[in-house]
């Protein structure tokens, strides 16, 4: 199996036309599916135990899911409604009138479509779901780039009020009560997928296919809980551009398969 680091970076161009194509309702062409899934996990919220900013925040976010908001922005970023947080409709108004605070919310910026970073500003759905959490509540919005392997340092150094953003939070830390934690609110697993018509479906049939993959350690870690797997495979692909670039090289024809998160899927699969 030949290993290559890094790939020359796509033109801007093809990674534009192939996110334009996407856009433009090629969907039958452009369609993916999942033919494995390496780690299964969740997203959640982790907040400091005993915060009291934990009950607005979560209360804004009831209150909004309860006026469809929530499932405007999941339907945007992710073509349907895949999120399943409370709805309660009377949730803030439980609560004194909050008093005016910048919320600091740490965010996976690898996570794309959830929290990622492009030309140097925070976009994803939760991004703008926090930006409309803290819009209801009066506060001002700090977002901050953290692993999710920190969630505990960062959170109870008080460089962050909330993990939130892409995060699949440590069960052994949860079982530990090391922090509080809100949801799980999606699904979101680890896969290996293709382009639809590929004919490919299942380990057996990734047999000397070509695979693009992330430079994160996290997609790194996903692939090797597979290693048999890794045996069959042919070249494997690290591009640093992360989940936007392996797309467009699987669109290109450059890999036949591509690592990444099932929220990526959605994304691509409704635009």
């Amino acid at each position: 199996m030949k290993t290559k680091k890094k790939l020359a970076l796509l033109p801007a161009a093809l990674l534009l036309l192939a996110l334009l194509l996407t856009a433009c309702g090629n969907q039958t062409n452009f369609r993916v599916n999942a033919a494995v899934t390496l780690v299964e996990q969740e997203y959640s919220l982790a907040f400091r135990n005993d915060d009291p900013l934990r009950n607005y925040v979560v209360a804004a976010i009831e209150t909004l899911n309860a006026e469809g908001r929530v499932e405007e922005l999941s339907r945007k970023w992710l073509g349907r409604d895949a999120i399943e947080f409370g709805k309660d409709a009377e949730a803030l108004s439980k609560l004194e009138e909050p008093e005016a605070h910048t919320l600091l919310v740490g965010v996976d910026i690898n996570s794309f479509p959830m929290a990622y970073m492009q030309e140097g500003n925070y976009w994803g759905f939760d991004v703008e779901l926090a930006s409309v959490v803290c819009s209801r509540l009066g506060w001002t919005l700090k977002v901050l780039p953290i692993e999710k392997e920190n969630v505990y340092i960062e959170l109870y150094s008080g460089n962050i009020d909330v993990a939130w953003g892409g995060i699949a939070l440590d069960q052994k830390e949860i079982d530990a009560r090391k922090y509080t934690q809100y949801g799980p609110y999606i699904e979101n697993d680890i896969v290996i997928i293709s382009r639809d018509g590929s004919r490919i479906s299942g380990s057996a049939s990734l047999k000397r296919r070509n695979l693009a993959m992330p430079t994160t350690p996290e997609a790194t870690a996903a692939l090797e809980t597979q290693p048999k797997l890794m045996e069959k495979l042919g070249q494997i692909t690290r591009l640093p551009g992360g989940t936007t670039e392996c797309f467009a090289a699987l669109y290109a024809g450059e890999c036949d398969a591509v690592l990444t998160d099932s929220t990526a899927m959605m994304y691509f699969n409704s635009h």
